[in-house]
């Protein structure tokens, strides 16, 4: 215990064993959410339609990814922060990246997805050794990475609306689902109102409670429908997405599903193709500013920050490259590091020892499949998370600088370009080139960086030459 003591530095951080695996434990519960969900994204459950992707070889790659990132994070940069596949990530792979590989003629387009995390997060990798990540980090202003915040929440609330029925889109636009006293919708908003009852009370991992008390009430309307004779009896059962998706686990613990379907099955030379670069570029930068807004927020919490500067973000870096190149290596998208490691930084954790706990959580998971399987394939059970989630995204838009109009417009483009063009690539885009446009416009073009310049010309290259053929 001593050494563990020594390694971690508890007398200089002012903390202890006890208080640091609690931390973990209450990080691990914020997170865990993510463990239902991205199967259920990766694979088409949540959507209904399939990717091509193994829901039980994602399930383990995603547990896998998140521990061996996250004990990198803590054994190596020594902070409290977990790591996991990223919400944002996960739909712009499977919303954006795979459609856009299908229409280039990719017979499998997942694994020319999982080629592009890949080839991104070897790109994350390199930037990290060398330090050039400063020049990325100052290439956006706060205003604009708080409108692409803001956007990716609103655009992952309305996914979980729409996958849960709640919303219903039709030629003619997106409509309130007339089916409001269906299974389905009980489960929907029994899991969204007791969800944010948690959050209200400050309760910890309150998505994830949310998740169990939805699925708890799905079991039970799935045991009465079953015990009733007469199923027609009872309204909207029988054409509910309860009756038709929702499964009995085989049990409680089962061994870990196999990676085998989709380890090592990226497509790293289909992802090298001039078509597929821009969405290389979208993964990194989302990466990027996602690690670097979560590491300097816990930091900052935590009171790690140094004169304003984050002492081993080489190695923090380092920790969140490495999962995702491994992430896509065994199968699951972008992994990055989670906000929700607040919690843990709240409840007393300073040191890496928070991060190790939470690996070991991670791990220990995977041996609860049939569970994680009979949860996430039916979406009103998880569909609750996704509004959650994108509803506290939406506390960056207080960051947004609405007073400068060149800050506020190019902001606002990204938060309304990405919900409403169902497309986090696209939105960000018009966003992205926008940006310097308005600045040039305003007679203030010196404000934008020179690396901002770039991407908004390869983003504008991407919108005229590639995204207009992909339909």
């Amino acid at each position: 215990m001593k050494a563990l003591a020594r390694f971690f530095e508890f007398e200089a951080r002012e903390t202890n064993f006890r208080r640091e695996v609690l931390a973990g434990v209450a990080t691990f519960l914020t997170m865990a959410y993510i463990i239902f969900v991205q199967p259920a994204v990766l694979s088409g459950a949540l959507s209904g339609t399939k990717t091509g992707m193994d829901f039980g070889a994602v399930t383990t790659a995603t547990c896998l990814s998140a521990a061996v990132a996250t004990l990198i994070m803590g054994l190596v940069a020594k902070y409290p922060v977990a790591l996991a596949p990223g919400m944002g990530e996960n739909f712009f792979f499977v919303l954006t990246a795979i459609p856009a590989a299908a229409s280039m003629g990719h017979p499998e387009p997942w694994r020319a997805a999982l080629g592009a995390v890949f080839v991104a997060g070897v790109l994350f990798f390199v930037i990290s050794l060398f330090g050039v990540r400063r020049y990325l980090l100052e290439a956006l202003s706060p205003s604009m990475k708080s409108g692409i915040a803001v956007g990716i929440g609103l655009f992952i609330a309305f996914i979980g609306l729409h996958s849960a029925g709640v919303i219903q889109t039709h030629a003619d636009g997106a409509r309130l689902s007339p089916k409001l006293l269906s299974p389905d919708m009980l489960v929907f908003f029994f899991g969204l109102s007791l969800t944010a009852a948690l959050l209200a009370r400050g309760t910890r991992g309150a998505i994830l409670w949310g998740i169990l008390g939805a699925a708890g009430l799905a079991a039970a309307l799935r045991l009465l429908a079953e015990q009733v004779a007469a199923v027609g009896g009872l309204a909207g059962v029988r054409d509910s997405m309860l009756m038709e998706r929702f499964r009995w686990a085989e049990g409680v613990v089962g061994p870990p599903p196999s990676m085998a379907p989709t380890f090592l099955k990226m497509d790293i030379l289909a992802a090298l193709s001039w078509k597929m670069l821009p969405f290389v570029l979208v993964f990194f930068i989302m990466d990027l500013f996602d690690t670097m807004g979560t590491l300097v927020g816990v930091a900052s919490e935590a009171g790690l920050m140094r004169e304003g500067k984050l002492p081993r973000a080489n190695q923090a870096f380092l920790a969140d490259a490495t999962g995702t190149v491994a992430g896509a290596a065994m199968g699951t998208s972008t992994v990055t590091s989670f906000i929700e490691s607040v919690a843990g930084v709240e409840q007393g954790g300073r040191t890496g020892l928070t991060a190790v706990t939470v690996g070991v959580l991670f791990l220990a998971a995977l041996f609860f499949s049939p569970v994680i399987s009979m949860v996430a394939s039916y979406p009103p059970i998880t569909a609750p998370a996704l509004v959650a989630v994108g509803a506290l995204m939406m506390r960056a838009v207080c960051k947004i600088d609405w007073r400068d109009a060149s800050e506020a417009l190019p902001a606002f483009g990204a938060v309304i370009g990405i919900p409403l063009t169902y497309s986090i690539s696209d939105g960000l885009a018009l966003a992205l080139v926008g940006y310097p446009l308005v600045k040039v416009l305003a007679g203030r073009g010196r404000e934008v960086s020179k690396t901002l310049y770039v991407v908004s010309a390869m983003l504008l290259a991407y919108l005229l030459l590639i995204r207009s053929r992909l339909g």
